[in-house]
């Protein structure tokens, strides 16, 4: 998949293009980019997504913004994944919040673009002060040549789809229902990296993960699945948070790998959080964190049944 970062040089051809945020990249996009699919294949246009980095949100109330679910490497590895053949990631800052509605289409999506269809969601605002809509798209692209369409929310047992619902699964724990939201398990990716090595002192050695995502969707231990080590996918237990028996302050993910000894410095992973066994908690001493750790990994292996 091609990436252009800002829209200050035009693409090569014209295309079909969804725009959205796409964090998750959720049963709801899912259906977006499928559509974005057949309109691309139609009307001969590559399949492209417009998207944001950051989140506007984060940008507008850095403070409160929501927890990402994906970085945007994820959230590429997903959209490509799809089939999207061209991502345009537009810085999301002051100027960019500034272009009115009109200065939107005219500069990022006629321009830049070339834009032949856009498929936006039901919801979809853009420009300043969220003054556009699908009435204004498709008034102007009747005057400069291209169409637009908005596609209606999905909905599962009469919840409706959306990243806000996959945070609050997540974030109570209910790694299942984040997956049938996402039709998939919930996943982080990233480079394991050399860590303080007290996971080996405790007899079980860990994976270890720098984390991007600030704040965290959620925190605690899980039995996981994790890809890019073998040809299917290795269980272990998990620890996503801040390590506070050990006084750690950054994110770290922790992944315990069942009777598994290989080196895997510098491996690229993915972790598949399957079930939550428990929040992290701290501990008063390391043979009580010990204790814990070895019941916590009993507890995934009885899970996966090994």
């Amino acid at each position: 998949m091609r990436v252009f970062r800002g829209y200050s040089r035009p693409v090569s051809d014209p295309v079909a293009l969804a725009i959205g945020n796409f964090d998750g990249v959720h049963l709801g996009h899912a259906a977006l980019l499928q559509r974005l699919g057949e309109v691309a294949a139609a009307c001969g246009g590559a399949p492209t997504v417009l998207s944001f980095e950051p989140h506007p949100r984060e940008f507008f109330a850095p403070q409160s913004a929501p927890a990402r679910l994906t970085t945007l490497r994820e959230k590429l590895e997903l959209l490509a994944a799809a089939g999207v053949a061209q991502a345009m990631i537009c810085p999301f800052n002051a100027a960019f919040a500034a272009l009115s509605a009109e200065e939107f289409i005219e500069r990022v999506l006629v321009g830049a673009l070339r834009v032949r269809h856009v498929i936006v969601g039901d919801d979809f605002r853009f420009g300043r002060g969220r003054s556009g809509d699908l009435a204004m798209l498709q008034a102007a692209g009747a005057a400069l040549g291209f169409t637009a369409e908005a596609l209606g929310s999905v909905t599962l047992n009469g919840e409706r789809v959306s990243s806000s619902g996959v945070r609050k699964a997540l974030a109570a724990g209910d790694m299942e229902h984040a997956a049938r939201l996402l039709g998939r398990p919930y996943v982080i990716d990233g480079q394991v990296k050399h860590g303080d090595k007290i996971g080996r002192q405790l007899g079980f050695a860990t994976a270890n993960l720098r984390i991007k995502h600030n704040p965290l969707p959620m925190t605690g231990v899980f039995a996981v699945e994790v890809d890019g080590l073998a040809e299917r996918p290795w269980p272990g237990v998990a620890n996503l948070g801040v390590r506070p028996t050990v006084g750690g302050i950054r994110p770290l993910l922790e992944v315990h790998l069942f009777d598994f000894n290989r080196d895997i410095y510098g491996a690229h992973i993915a972790v598949r959080f399957i079930h939550k066994l428990r929040d992290e908690q701290r501990f008063p001493n390391f043979d009580a964190l010990k204790a814990q750790i070895a019941a916590d990994a009993a507890a995934a292996r009885e899970f996966f049944r090994l």
